[in-house]
């Protein structure tokens, strides 16, 4: 039970109860409610509350102010309230960005949960595999049966954890999420159960490359046979679009029946789609591809090696490396051997190389944590946590294991690298790569492949990566950014281990206003910090000390540094300029930047922020005020950027 809970509880119960509410996002220190009635709000009790600051009521809004725990109770007060999809945080629902990076997010947001069961399962299938191979035990053994069902049981019904994580995301009742996804693995809708020994009514698009039997058929409509077990792509467009078949019943089901009617109309409306249209498309998407690179290798076996070295991972990723399968298996079953999938083979050894240089390179603890776990899991050919867990947010290593991986798939394509029996995975599959005949030339090609692109790999990354893109695999490694950033204020001097006496400069050019003069309760009263405000005279904040960002709004609006003498300092620009969903704000550093005082870290448009209406007023305070005697402003009624504004002893 997180320590918040009761406090989210009382909270929800004094401003009215659910029935009051109508939405709730948070910013750096306070809740934001919606309120359908201000007037039901018990502003004095809330006030009393231990682990309130105080009560404020501004543009629409009534705001509790908590301070640097607001991210743990909004955790805890959002489940009580039900609001669903009609609350669209502004933090998280709204976020703007190009749209690769909208897709890494979604994609990594949807993974991380399951990233630490998803490696230690990789793991155990790797070393079962290796006890059987040492001969500790047979592969008919209950022993291995039982640590193989444990290894591979994720893999098997990846679309239930995905449509439980996928629903989360996208603002879906979890277990909706996850009932679907069940619906589409479900056995009498899968080719694998309705393709025995039936024949198909009829074959749809047949002659083409898209040729799809169909077993079945909903009210005439025909449903292609896919086997949805193991895919990614299909689950995830799914739970996206019963997302929306949510939102869009809650609004007409009456409040009497939503409980049960808007999950039962979820589910009638989003399957069929599912299996009718979504599953098929990107079923076909696969087909696409891998019929791209037949024709590809039908020109040059070593470009087509290349394309699919570079490209395997990210067709993993969106689950349409499925498309190789039907290829892979009909190549070995009639030609004896697969060419055509085999140049993916480097791509696990791209990865565990990105990785291993990762631990190497990083200082980041986190980083170094998750690197051991995920060399040994990509080694034995399970890959997917390394990707989504660590080189796709990191973005840099994830291209350079591309990169790589296209160097020995090219590679492999030009020496035609072959495999010869199905199974195995990562360096367990080798004894399959051994020619039939007894030589041993195909054997080595795989070794020299192995060992030209973790070279590569290995090198690229030592040389290329850099600590600064190392804050991005915060933003996945919590289900909300912003918690990262208030428990990084809260945390910076514990880190630190000691404070010093030190002057902070002014952040700004401007004109000072004391604290207790800026008319906002919650900064005037001094309960988030002590310190002084200033009245911006342009548009640009600089670090007023040496130090580290441990806390960047994602709005860029507030900005959170631990100086190398332990202070910690918060800058708010403006108030309540959160409203605004970062328009006007440009940040030039990222979270975990190290920064030097007069170092550019923001400019705001000040013209946009003061024609929407809101207060320039910028209050700069250290948060952790109580750990000092004495944080005293500078007497001065102007600075300049640079100039001393807080003596803190």
């Amino acid at each position: 039970m997180s320590k918040y809970q009761d406090l989210a509880k009382d909270i929800v119960r004094e401003v009215g109860g659910k029935e009051n509410v109508t939405g709730l996002v948070h910013c750096i220190t306070r809740l934001r409610f919606t309120l359908k009635d201000e007037s039901k709000a018990n502003d004095d009790a809330l006030k009393a509350m231990s682990g309130v600051v105080t009560v404020m009521k501004s543009g629409g809004q009534y705001q509790v102010v908590i301070g640097n725990h607001v991210a743990d109770v909004f955790e805890d007060a959002l489940p009580l309230l039900d609001l669903g999809q009609n609350n669209a945080p502004v933090e998280k629902e709204e976020k703007k960005g190009k749209f690769l990076d909208r897709a890494i997010d979604i994609v990594s947001g949807i993974f991380q949960p399951i990233l630490g069961v998803m490696a230690a399962c990789g793991m155990l299938k790797g070393f079962n595999t290796l006890f059987v191979t040492l001969g500790l035990y047979s592969a008919t053994s209950g022993g291995y049966l039982i640590i193989n069902a444990a290894g591979d049981a994720l893999f098997t019904f990846l679309p239930l954890f995905l449509g439980y994580t996928a629903a989360k995301k996208f603002g879906l009742k979890p277990m909706l999420g996850l009932a679907l996804a069940a619906a589409m693995c479900y056995p009498g809708i899968q080719s694998s159960a309705v393709s025995a020994g039936a024949e198909p009514l009829y074959t749809l698009f047949e002659g083409s490359m898209f040729a799809s039997p169909v077993y079945i058929d909903f009210f005439g409509l025909p449903v292609i046979s896919v086997d949805y077990t193991g895919t990614v792509i299909p689950v995830i467009l799914a739970v996206w679009f019963a997302a929306r078949c949510e939102k869009f019943f809650n609004r007409f089901v009456p409040d009497l029946v939503k409980f049960f009617f808007v999950p039962m109309l979820t589910m009638l409306v989003a399957l069929p789609a599912a299996v009718l249209f979504l599953g098929p498309i990107a079923t076909f998407g696969s087909t696409l591809i891998s019929e791209f690179t037949l024709m590809l290798r039908s020109f040059s076996p070593m470009l087509a090696g290349a394309v699919v070295g570079a490209t395997w991972q990210i067709l993993v990723i969106f689950g349409m490396h499925w498309g190789f399968i039907p290829v892979y298996i009909n190549n070995i079953m009639t030609l004896g051997y697969d060419n055509v999938m085999m140049p993916f083979f480097a791509c696990t050894f791209a990865t565990s190389a990105v990785v291993a240089a990762l631990f190497f390179k990083t200082k980041d603890k986190k980083i170094k944590e998750m690197a051991i776990p995920n060399f040994i899991s990509g080694i034995f050919g399970v890959t997917e946590p390394a990707i989504y867990g660590m080189l796709l947010p990191l973005k840099k290593p994830f291209v350079i294991s591309c990169i790589a991986g296209g160097i020995g798939g090219a590679f492999y394509g030009h020496f035609n690298f072959r495999k010869f029996i199905m199974g195995g995975m990562g360096i367990f599959e080798l004894p399959n790569m051994m020619n039939p005949d007894g030589s041993m030339g195909n054997i080595i090609v795989a070794f020299a492949g192995i060992a030209l692109t973790m070279v590569i790999a290995f090198v690229l990354t030592m040389i290329f990566y850099n600590e600064k893109t190392t804050p991005a695999i915060e933003a996945v490694s919590e289900t909300n950014e912003t918690t990262e950033a208030a428990e990084a204020i809260e945390s910076a001097a514990t880190q630190t281990n000691t404070t010093k006496n030190e002057t902070i400069v002014s952040p700004l050019n401007g004109k000072v206003i004391p604290l207790s003069e800026v008319k906002d309760e919650a900064f005037s009263s001094g309960a988030l910090g002590q310190g002084a405000a200033i009245l911006p005279e342009d548009g640009v904040l600089y670090a007023p000390a040496d130090g580290q960002i441990v806390a960047l709004f994602p709005t860029g609006h507030a900005i959170g540094m631990s100086t190398s003498n332990g202070a910690e300092i918060l800058m708010h620009v403006g108030m309540d300029t959160v409203q605004l969903d970062g328009k006007g704000f440009k940040p030039f550093v990222q979270m975990g930047d190290t920064v030097k005082k007069g170092q550019k870290l923001l400019e705001f448009d000040t013209k946009l922020i003061t024609e929407a209406g809101y207060s320039l007023v910028t209050p700069v305070l250290v948060t952790n005020f109580t750990q000092y005697q004495s944080v005293s402003p500078v007497q001065t009624d102007s600075v300049h950027a640079g100039d001393p504004l807080l003596n803190v002893e």
